[in-house]
Formats: structure tokens, sequence, C-alpha cells
């Protein structure tokens, strides 16, 4: 099975592993494999072979302030209501709250889909 790469990547775990493990210069190696110094020089001073998350280290709300999340997520876990009923019983008490802000918060916490009911499917 082959290795799974984002879009700009320009090596693999097995160049990367090279790279790491070789005496030869910057210039050297990226003449070699084909790419840029700055990536050899980068890869050199990584200790694993694995790319980095892109992204925010800590995902936070660019709408909702702190309170505002903890208000969302407390009463999701205390009701236990579906998103869109959420989402009218909350805009009450927070005005800007938009459905997809809501939905962003609760996947945030990891409490985005209810937990299953046997009740809920017929047999």
């Amino acid at each position: 099975m082959g290795q799974v790469l984002h879009g700009s990547a320009t090596t693999t775990k097995a160049i990367r592993r090279a790279i790491q493990h070789s005496e030869e210069s910057l210039r050297a190696l990226a003449r070699r494999h084909g790419i840029n110094q700055k990536t050899v020089a980068k890869w050199r001073k990584r200790s694993s072979t694995a790319d980095l998350r892109t992204g925010p280290r800590d995902p936070r709300s660019t709408t909702l302030t702190v309170e505002e999340e903890a208000v969302v997520v407390a009463f999701r876990r205390h009701t236990l209501l579906p998103l869109d009923d959420c989402l009218y019983a909350l805009q009450a008490t927070i005005p800007h709250l938009s459905r997809s802000s809501l939905h962003r918060c609760l996947q945030r916490h990891g409490i985005s889909r209810l937990p299953d009911v046997d009740g809920d499917k017929p047999a």
C-alpha cells in the first residue's frame, strides 16, 4: 500500500530517512533528490520522519468567547438536544450564534453526534 502525501509534499518517509542518515552536504542531497536545500536542512534538524500537523495548535472559535463555548457545551451535555433545537434555545442567550459556529464548537469538544438510543430506530 502506498504512502499518502499531502498535495505539496516533495519527500517521502524513505527520502526523509535517507536525508537524516546521510553525511553528504545539503547541496548534494538537494540535487540528488530534486528538492530545495531548505527542505533538506529542515528534515536534517527533525528527529522523526513524520509530517507535523498543520493548522492551529489549539483550535478555538473566532466568533464565540471561551465563556460562550462553555455555555454551549454544558447545555448540549445536559439536554442532549439535536443541533437545530440547541441553536434555537441558545440564540436567546447568545444572539450572534450561527448554526455553523455551533456545529464547529460541538465538533471541537467531541459532542457533535448524539449518542445512539435503542428506542429511536424500528426493529
